[in-house]
Parts: structure tokens; sequence; C-alpha cells
């Protein structure tokens, strides 16, 4: 396997400091790297193998001689250089939104839609909180067929990124809230992202539409709603499902364990389910409280979490890239 001379963009950031961090430990054949971000950032230092980096400035030119960019700075960043990079022949992978609704982009989560991979050498990593729920989905899809989904999230300050950490901890001393409407430390706040005509959100946009892209289901019903809680990371979704055939719970038990990233705890009268702190630090998604859903007919509820730095970020897109890499779509 050769080496895979990597950029990363946005080096800096919450989630690229992350994507280091999981690049080095899923041991992925760096080569040369380079770690790009705003000329405000340009100069400082990241360590990566031991090896210390200097962050360079994104420019027009960054990207040349290289094979793969991992992108983490912001949608106007990625509309602006994704193509770019693409151009000088490097498979991109975005963490942003600029293209996870545009049709002809991949959007991808790699146990569940890999091979959409052949649409473009630009991939969009999904929203964090789709990501976690559409593992469990396309587990019943492939075995019962879903008819309805309808999320509410619980999603953690750091899916602000450093802003929303920092407001969390500032109001918990006691300080005025300054970037979240309201005290995060003191209630949870029912808007992410913002107001859309429809009565939405946007961040609750974003999940219903990712969802039916990803499952290729244009026409699934899809409604979530969307809750900044005030933990600092690790976000919990709560999906309710209508599916085309009868089940038994042991039956969907064992769905959801045989579908590669996923962890099932589920056992309430020991207390056993999902939490942030379970989830913190890894890569799986875990499904839990699973049960009937008694108002409709072959409904069914269960509760995910997983780490939205990690599996809803930074480690998707470094899976992605891995498995690119066994396709010999990287080489």
């Amino acid at each position: 396997m050769r080496e895979i001379d990597t950029c990363i963009v946005g080096a800096t950031g919450l989630v690229g400091q992350t994507m280091l961090r999981v690049l080095e430990e899923y041991d992925f054949p760096v080569g040369k790297l380079k770690l790009l971000a705003s000329k405000r950032s340009a100069g400082s230092l990241s360590v990566f193998k031991g090896k210390e980096y200097v962050v360079e400035e994104l420019t027009e030119t960054s990207f040349s001689g290289y094979d793969l960019a991992l992108f983490s700075a912001g949608a106007s960043v990625s509309q602006t250089f994704g193509p770019i990079a693409r151009q000088a022949g490097l498979v991109v992978i975005d963490n942003s939104s600029a293209w996870r609704e545009d049709p002809t982009i991949p959007l991808i989560v790699p146990e569940v839609n890999l091979e959409d991979h052949t649409l473009d050498p630009l991939i969009a990593n999904p929203n964090c909180s789709t990501i976690q729920s559409v593992l469990p989905l396309k587990a019943l899809q492939n075995t019962f067929g879903v008819t309805r989904v309808n999320y509410t999230t619980y999603q953690a300050v750091s899916g602000s990124g450093q802003q929303g950490i920092a407001d969390l901890q500032a109001t918990k001393n006691g300080e005025p809230a300054t970037f979240y409407p309201h005290d995060i430390s003191q209630t949870v706040i029912p808007e992410i992202d913002r107001p859309m005509e429809n009565g939405y959100t946007k961040e609750e946009q974003k999940m219903i539409n990712e969802t039916k892209k990803i499952l290729h289901q244009p026409d699934l019903p899809v409604s979530a709603t969307c809750v900044r809680v005030p933990i600092e990371n690790g976000h919990g979704v709560s999906i309710a499902v209508e599916l085309e055939k009868e089940f038994s719970l042991e039956q969907i038990r064992a769905c959801f364990s045989q579908f590669p990233g996923i962890l099932v705890v589920d056992n309430l009268a020991e207390h056993q389910y999902p939490t942030s702190t379970l989830a913190r630090g890894t890569d799986q998604v875990y499904v839990g409280r699973i049960r009937r859903d008694l108002s409709v007919e072959n409904g069914l509820l269960f509760y995910t979490v997983a780490d939205n730095i990690r599996k809803g970020a930074a480690a998707n897109a470094v899976q992605i890239a891995l498995a690119l890499l066994q396709e010999e779509v990287l080489s």
C-alpha cells in the first residue's frame, strides 16, 4: 500500500485537530502531510506521529502534488477551494455543509453508501446527527423496509465548535451567554441553525434532506426536531420509524448487532443504554432503548448516541478515505 500525500484544510480547528489524531490512530498511510488554515492561523504548530508541522496559509496553489484533501474549514472555504483541489487531481472529503444537498456530489457514510463515491471525487461528509442515524436506519431498510422517520436530537455544544464549548463553560461560571440565545448551562435550546419559512430550522432540514439522499429514498417522509443540550460532547438522537414488514424485537436487535459500526446497548432494567459518556472518544454508533411504538402499526422506537466530533465528523471522513484506499480509488 503506497503512501497517500494528504492535506488537511482547517487543520487548527476542533475537527481538523481530531482528523490528525484519527489518521494517526488508524495508521492511515500518510506520506507528505500539509496542514492548511487561514492566514490568521498560519505559522502555528501541530504534531503528527511525533513530528512537528507548521500550518501554512491556504491558497489556490496549496494542492499541487497531493492525493487527498480533508476539508473542515466551513462552507465558504469549501465552495472556493474544494473544486480547486478536485481540479488538481485530489480526492476531496469535505466536512462542511457546502455540497451535501448537491445531487451530483456523493454524501457518504461508508458503512451505508460507499458505492456513491463513483458520482464525483469531491465527497461530502454528512451532518453529525445524520451520520449516527442512518447506520441503524440502513440496517432496518435492508431487512424490513422503512416507510417513515421522525427524529428528536439532543446535540452537544461541541457541534457548534469551540464557540459552543466556550459558551457552556462561561455560563457555568456565571458569565452571560455570548453565542447561544439563552444560557445553555441552565436549559436546553430547541433551535439549531437558522429558522426557515416552513417553521423548521436549517439543522432540521439538513437531517431530513440528507437522510433521503443517503438512503436513496427521495420520497421517504422524514421530520426532525433538533435540540441543543448542555453537555460538551456526544449527540443523542431519539428515532421513531415505521417499517414495511412485521418484526419482533429480537429480530431488530439482531439486525442492529450485525450491522457494521453499531453497538447495541439495551438493558433498561440494568440501566444500560447509550450515553454520551459511553460514546465519547469512540467511533461506534450506540443503539438502545429499543421498543415498539405502541401508537402505530409496525412502529419502532430506539435511541442512538455517537461522538459527534469523531464519528459525526473527523472519523467518518477518515473512514471514507480508508474505504476508498481499499477500493483502490486512492492508490
